[in-house]
């Protein structure tokens, strides 16, 4: 794919929060390409910003995705799913829920 098939929805100079909010957002069903995460030890011979590892996503999936972060920024990240057996907020890794083992819907 060209880069203009993607949107860059995310950039830090952290590589660990960077790779954080990729996961996160393949967590969540978003396929992503993380961009730029060895290129910190180029900083000074290339412009920082150059430099900054990066989390781009499709442009359909781009709204979804930015709504996912400002909410985990916020500490407000709701659940991907709940159990329909227990009522157990669960994340999008989980396929069985860890309190009364019902399979995801």
């Amino acid at each position: 794919m060209k880069d203009f098939d993607f949107v860059r929805v995310f950039a830090h100079s952290n590589p660990l929060l960077v790779s954080h909010v990729a996961n996160l957002l393949e967590s969540a069903g978003i396929p992503v390409e993380r961009r730029n995460m060895t290129l910190g030890g180029a900083s000074g011979e290339l412009p920082p910003a150059e430099c900054e590892p990066e989390v781009w996503v499709a442009p359909h999936n781009r709204a979804r995705a930015e709504a996912l972060i400002r909410e985990t920024e916020k500490g407000e990240a709701r659940p991907d799913w709940v159990c329909p057996g227990c009522g157990e907020a669960l994340e999008g890794v989980f396929d069985r829920c860890w309190n009364c083992g019902r399979d995801r819907p």
